[in-house]
């Protein structure tokens, strides 16, 4: 017989065997409990016209459409989604506050014979979780920070460094970003700012406190990204910094390589060339739009290096980092793909017995 009980708080996540998200489809792209499906007791249209009648009419009026709407949904979702679940089957369903949309669907599931409950505060109770641990899980982690100018292949390290068995904290991968003026990864869509904290928040309860958690120095923000103020200042107040040493002609190289997608739209990528208008001013900006539109990448590449990129670097460093002083310094002069597994060894070596 199922165990009806009361709403069951966040801690209890990880007890059940599927989490149910009621909420519509666009609630649930902005962020979800992590692995939760959606399901949605209304959809963003329906959710929209109760809405509308609640105000226009009468609280009446719109439960009786929405009661309607919302049983023609569950019973879509019973033959499509959970026809094959059995009788053991315990799912945990939330809405946005744990009301009326997961409190119809446990009805429901608990009318079939499920034990399904209800998460106590719905995602809004998840939310303010994930923003109370944050400060916390970050400031428990050791971190070994990866400095370098740009072209440094910092990002491809950490990746090598993960292959090879390390704890990685690969900030710009969980941004889709690589957090430079050029940064945005092409036809991806950086996450929502919430969706950021919790994948955050999930790769943190992940990592063992005791071992070493390598990433990379970032600023503030990584694209339209803000980094959690706790990161930023750990990251920065880190006394095991390693700084990423490589000659200019290793680093246009491995640029060439990595940017080569900014050559496939050339008007494209001249017209990127245009946020960089208020540093560089017009006269160099016109060169490098030209530049862009030829496809001469090499010239391009080598002067935004010179001219933009490493007096950025140059000037950050003392401000950015309380130890800099202190950084272990690691030559780099081979970033092809066999150079940068050794350089992972190399930099672990440095921080793991």
């Amino acid at each position: 017989m199922a165990n009806h009980r009361g709403p069951v708080g966040v801690e209890a996540i990880g007890d059940f065997d599927t989490l149910v998200d009621a909420r519509s489809p666009s609630e649930y792209a902005l962020d979800h409990l992590p692995g939760a499906v959606n399901h949605p007791v209304l959809n963003d249209e329906e959710r929209a016209l109760v809405g509308t009648i609640y105000k226009q009419k009468s609280a009446f009026e719109a439960r009786r459409i929405g009661g309607g709407l919302v049983a023609a949904n569950l019973g879509r979702h019973w033959a499509e989604a959970f026809a094959d679940k059995p009788e053991s089957w315990r799912p945990l369903v939330y809405c946005w506050r744990g009301g009326l949309r997961s409190g119809s669907m446990v009805t429901w599931m608990r009318m079939t014979g499920w034990d399904a409950q209800q998460l106590k505060g719905g995602y809004k109770a998840f939310r303010r979780h994930v923003v109370e641990s944050l400060p916390p899980l970050i400031h428990g982690l050791r971190l070994v920070v990866l400095c370098g100018q740009t072209g440094t292949a910092k990002t491809r390290i950490l990746q090598a460094m993960a292959a090879q068995g390390a704890q990685v904290l690969d900030l710009e991968g969980m941004a889709r970003h690589k957090g430079s003026m050029l940064g945005a990864w092409p036809g991806q869509p950086q996450p929502p700012q919430k969706q950021f904290e919790t994948q955050l928040y999930t790769a943190l309860k992940r990592l063992d406190p005791s071992r070493p958690v390598y990433t990379e120095s970032e600023s503030a923000r990584i694209g339209s990204i803000s980094l959690p103020l706790d990161m930023v200042a750990h990251l920065r107040a880190s006394t095991d910094l390693v700084e990423i040493d490589a000659s200019p002609e290793s680093r246009l190289d491995f640029l060439l390589r990595d940017y080569a997608y900014l050559g496939d739209d050339p008007a494209a990528f001249a017209d990127l060339l245009g946020r960089f208008k208020q540093l560089q001013g017009n006269e160099t900006i016109t060169r490098w739009q030209a530049w862009a539109q030829e496809g001469n990448l090499p010239e391009l590449f080598a002067e935004l290096m010179s001219r933009h990129y490493d007096p950025q670097y140059s000037r950050s460093l003392g401000r950015n980092f309380s130890h800099w002083d202190k950084r272990h310094t690691v030559q780099a002069d081979d970033l092809s793909d066999a150079g940068i597994a050794r350089l992972a060894e190399t930099v672990r070596g440095l921080f793991e017995g």
